[in-house]
């Protein structure tokens, strides 16, 4: 087994040490991190994780179809879709026929009451984000970054 716990892992299933799998690590940050964020939108309106990313999606690109969120937020299908229906149940979102393909579904934010719940959630994700990323010394953030689009690439290329 790697004892410097930052390369990949040669052993078996009797060595595999999931504390050091970066998959694993990588995925328990970023529930992490979502939840730690979630629960500053959570009990004033109501948000789970997902209803919050296709609400965030949808307001920089309003229109979209839920396979269209779906592949933006590298989310499941059906949890898109009960997101998008648990929005809609609350008044947040709204999916209208497009006129150029009368098959196609586009989900927008309402005006009014899904519009202000994303003006008054996005500053508090925003303040979240310089909350977490504080603790990086200087440098690092622009270094996060590079590794992250890295991991995603090469994460994309072993996933087709």
């Amino acid at each position: 087994m790697n004892d410097t716990k930052a390369g990949p892992h040669r052993g078996g299933p009797a060595d595999f040490d999931l504390d050091h799998f970066w998959p694993y690590r990588l995925s328990v940050l970023t529930n992490t991190i979502s939840e730690g964020l979630a629960r500053r939108y959570r009990d004033r309106h109501a948000l789970t994780v997902t209803e919050w990313r296709i609400l965030a999606v949808l307001g920089r690109f309003p229109g979209l179809a839920a396979s269209e969120v779906s592949q933006r937020t590298a989310m499941d299908k059906v949890a898109i879709s009960r997101g998008v229906r648990s929005l809609m149940e609350k008044g947040l979102l709204e999916r209208n026929t497009d006129r150029g393909d009368r098959r196609r579904q586009r989900l927008c934010i309402t005006p009014g009451r899904g519009e202000r719940v994303l003006m008054e959630v996005v500053p508090v994700a925003l303040q979240y984000e310089r909350q977490l990323l504080q603790s990086l010394e200087p440098g690092e953030l622009e270094i996060l970054s590079r590794i992250v689009d890295k991991l995603r690439r090469q994460s994309e290329k072993l996933s087709s």
